[in-house]
């Protein structure tokens, strides 16, 4: 195939904790780098400069993800996955394999994916407003996760949200959880046809 990626990491039989997939099993690879910049990232790009320069990084071959892959759903995110342009390839080998496939993206670059991909939407653009998210992602996404720090968030997104047939997760920040969790209940309480988002992995303990 002869595609080589830059990953931050790999783990294997872990579940998905977020979104409407949560609690399924999964193996998780993080593709490497993110020009975003949240300061809230659990990745660590927050706490390097805005491409993660001084973020750890390993070098795979297609090849090599394939021979770690231990379940029958593969999670790619970041990072940002959809800066590697090689992306679409690595999708159609995992899906080669029997396997499903979900991408995690803030949806701020685009490209053409499987039909068969489960795109979570997770936008960034008030936080970067240098990279708003493309509009595609909006149709295209079979999820969108909201991340409430401030509240601001579905204000802020309302256009896109009002146009959306896909559900839509709110996720309370986790560093301000005792915060942000009040906070994500009043605007699902406004909301009711939104769902919670839990990091349900964090909860107990696993990658």
């Amino acid at each position: 195939m002869g595609h080589i990626f830059s990953v931050h990491e790999t783990f294997q039989a872990t579940i998905q904790g977020e979104g409407a997939l949560a609690g399924t099993v999964v193996d998780f690879i993080r593709l490497h780098g993110c020009p975003v910049g949240c300061w809230f990232c659990d990745t660590g790009y927050s706490s390097a400069d805005r491409y993660g320069r001084d973020i750890p990084r390993l070098t795979y071959t297609v090849e090599q993800l394939l021979a770690e892959l231990q379940s029958p759903r593969v999670v790619i995110s970041g990072g940002e996955p959809l800066i590697h342009p090689h992306l679409p390839k690595l999708v159609e080998a995992i899906e080669a394999s029997d396997r499903q496939v979900s991408i995690e993206t803030s949806g701020a670059k685009w490209q053409t994916l499987s039909a068969s991909t489960w795109i979570t939407l997770s936008p960034k653009t008030h936080i970067n407003p240098h990279l708003p998210t493309q509009p595609e992602w909006w149709q295209r996404a079979n999820e969108i996760k909201l991340v409430i720090s401030t509240g601001e968030e579905l204000a802020f997104y309302s256009p896109y949200l009002q146009t959306t047939t896909c559900p839509i997760f709110l996720q309370p920040e986790w560093a301000e959880r005792e915060r942000t969790l009040p906070l994500t209940m009043t605007l699902l309480q406004a909301n009711p046809n939104y769902r919670l988002s839990t990091q349900l992995h964090k909860l107990i303990g696993v990658p």
